[in-house]
């Protein structure tokens, strides 16, 4: 079982992205779809409240037994907090106040990334960027899984263990695939996170803290949310390296899973997502799609012909217009 994963490789490809030619026919056919780009003026309240209910959490969570903290981090702060770094992406998209406030969503990314518990949003922004630009690209991309985790994490319980440490892969990938140098906005990113951090802690004590930090590990880990990680780009059908999802989880993922919609439109907010959806329907319809995150884990397991190995490896120059 696990040498015929292993075996497998990336689908090596020289072409140009799909979204890009597709945004071209779209945009094409229909204009009106350059009405839905810009901010979305509810985000920064949704958001906003999302950030006081887990301080709320955080106070509840101050004298109850460990146990609990870890049940309620799983079952209710895992849930908002992947929102959140939800909320983050949509943000980095400039969509909470428009691309000509960029510093007031630089600034409102740290805001938003307080229930996190880490510094994370300054830096997501600097790598995702290049996702878009370069989908697939080799040593660009640094969603794409090291050669290392695509050989080593090929039977059952290695993905399953791959899954369970997905938030650790994620965020220490770009160190090693492709380093760049720190930014003033990581290290106030840092500054304020920490700050905030130790503020909780002085006020309630350690169980906050840990509330918070291990809501967004389990969240981002083996948690039916975490699916969209594997449905997003993984390449259950050859020749595809882009899935959307269509399903209930949406509603509290900030349309995440219009990932094709996404990339073709990435200045559009996910509110109007599912408005590209039915405008072009035509585009999007005929497309494979996932019926459920849960079912995407469950394939990922157990499934040999999926592994971290599979998804698309473009090779891709460095150029500013998305490869």
């Amino acid at each position: 079982m696990g040498n015929r994963a292993a075996r497998a490789d990336f689908e090596w490809v020289y072409t140009e992205q799909p979204h890009t030619q597709r945004r071209k026919e779209i945009l094409a056919k229909y204009p009106a779809i350059k009405s839905l780009m810009g901010p979305d003026p509810h985000l920064k309240w949704i958001v906003t409240g999302m950030v006081f209910t887990q301080l709320l959490a955080c106070y509840l969570m101050r004298n109850l037994a460990w146990k609990w903290v870890f049940f309620w981090a799983y079952g209710f702060g895992g849930c908002i907090n992947h929102s959140m770094t939800l909320a983050i992406h949509d943000i980095s998209h400039n969509v909470a106040f428009g691309n000509k406030q960029a510093r007031w969503n630089r600034w409102f990314a740290v805001f938003a990334n307080l229930p996190v518990g880490l510094p994370y949003s300054a830096s997501f922004k600097k790598y995702h960027i290049d996702h878009h630009r370069y989908l697939g690209g080799d040593t660009l991309d640094v969603d794409i899984p090291t050669n290392f985790e695509g050989w080593f994490f090929c039977t059952p319980l290695r993905k399953l263990i791959w899954l369970v440490f997905q938030p650790f892969f994620y965020g220490l990938r770009p160190l090693y695939v492709n380093p760049k140098a720190i930014t003033e906005m990581e290290i106030f990113n840092a500054l304020v996170q920490f700050s905030v951090d130790l503020t909780i802690y002085y006020l309630w004590g350690w169980k906050p803290i840990v509330y918070l930090i291990a809501g967004t590990i389990l969240g981002m880990g083996l948690h039916p949310i975490s699916g969209h990680f594997i449905a997003e780009h993984y390449m259950f059908l050859k020749g595809h390296e882009t899935y959307s999802y269509y399903g209930p989880l949406n509603w509290i993922t900030f349309n995440v899973g219009y990932h094709m919609e996404h990339h073709d439109f990435p200045s559009i907010p996910g509110c109007r997502l599912p408005m590209v959806k039915k405008i072009a329907a035509e585009y999007y319809d005929t497309l494979p799609q996932h019926q459920s995150w849960v079912h995407v884990l469950w394939d990922f397991v157990f499934d040999d012909n999926i592994s971290p190995y599979l998804r698309v490896k473009r090779k891709c120059k460095l150029v500013s217009e998305p490869c």
